[in-house]
């Protein structure tokens, strides 16, 4: 099958860069890094091993690319409304379009945006940054967990499992609110922590008060999901979560990353839709509501 990345930075780069490796014909679109890749190529600093791609198929466009069988869409969701120019180019009948984007409700906006597309959630769990043009740097992790949201085609479906796996990537097949609300517990807490208190990961689990807090963030979301029937998450998850992120390299999630260079920060998605959510379930998750608002005054702020 062929691939397309849309937002070739440290997620689309990484997993990109990890196909094309493994043989797949990748197409990359590239904004301010495309003169970069086009010239040198792309290159993957790893914690699993450092490798480059000499020759890439570099665009700065979609209408110079050609159809792709899976588009993975990697752009911060702030900018989803680009795709409305950007996916059409990419299309054929049978496309499925993985969104490997943060927050709760980006299929359906999507979806509104193009009836009938085959759509995909992509939950990656990876630490990793783009640190220089042209360069992704891998610090830790980088299994990716897929959610069939409208894609018809099993057969297709399983082949992008399959091709992603024999990259070397370590991917599952999960069933799609699962997926979404399982990667919410992490991303809820820890991206708009970090920003809140502007620190890293592990400083907040570090200190006592600061980890019981991401702890009670994280059953908030556990207790929403349960409630809207999503059984496969519990306490153990959290506690999983918070061992695993002990264990990880200290990072700055992409909302501190975002916020840190001024960058608009993905709270809609992240924090706005689930609230909402819950709301209308008749729930509240009162320590994200503060964070949220906490948020939005730093946004304020920093467009002021």
């Amino acid at each position: 099958m062929t691939y397309a990345v849309i937002g070739t930075g440290a997620i689309g780069g990484y997993y990109g860069a990890m196909m094309a490796r493994s043989g797949q014909e990748v197409h990359f679109l590239l904004h301010s890094d495309y003169d970069e890749v086009k010239k040198h190529g792309l290159r993957v600093k790893s914690c699993d091993g450092d490798f480059s791609l000499p020759h890439v198929n570099a665009y700065c466009s979609t209408k110079e690319m050609p159809p792709a069988d899976v588009v993975m869409v990697c752009l911060k969701s702030t900018r989803n409304h680009l795709l409305r120019e950007l996916l059409p180019p990419l299309l054929h009948e049978q496309t499925i379009v993985v969104l490997i984007q943060n927050g709760i409700g980006v299929e359906a906006d999507v979806e509104q945006m193009f009836p009938g597309i085959q759509l995909v959630a992509g939950l990656a769990f990876i630490c990793s940054a783009k640190t220089e043009p042209g360069c992704v740097d891998h610090q830790c992790y980088g299994s990716i967990n897929f959610g069939n949201y409208s894609c018809r085609n099993e057969e297709r479906f399983q082949q992008m499992v399959a091709d992603f796996r024999a990259a070397g990537v370590k991917a599952g097949v999960v069933e799609y609110h699962e997926a979404r609300w399982r990667k919410a517990v992490w991303n809820m807490p820890f991206n708009g922590m970090t920003v809140a208190l502007n620190t890293q990961t592990d400083c907040l689990l570090k200190h006592p008060s600061t980890r019981a807090l991401i702890r009670e963030q994280m059953m908030e979301v556990i207790g929403v999901a349960n409630a809207l029937g999503i059984s496969g998450i519990d306490a153990s998850f959290a506690d999983k979560m918070i061992q695993t992120t002990d264990e990880m390299t200290p990072y700055s999630p992409s909302m501190k990353l975002d916020f840190d260079f001024h960058r608009p920060m993905e709270i809609d998605y992240l924090y706005t839709r689930p609230i909402a959510i819950a709301h209308e379930a008749g729930l509240r998750m009162p320590k994200l509501e503060m964070l949220e608002a906490e948020l939005r005054f730093l946004e304020h702020r920093l467009r002021s």
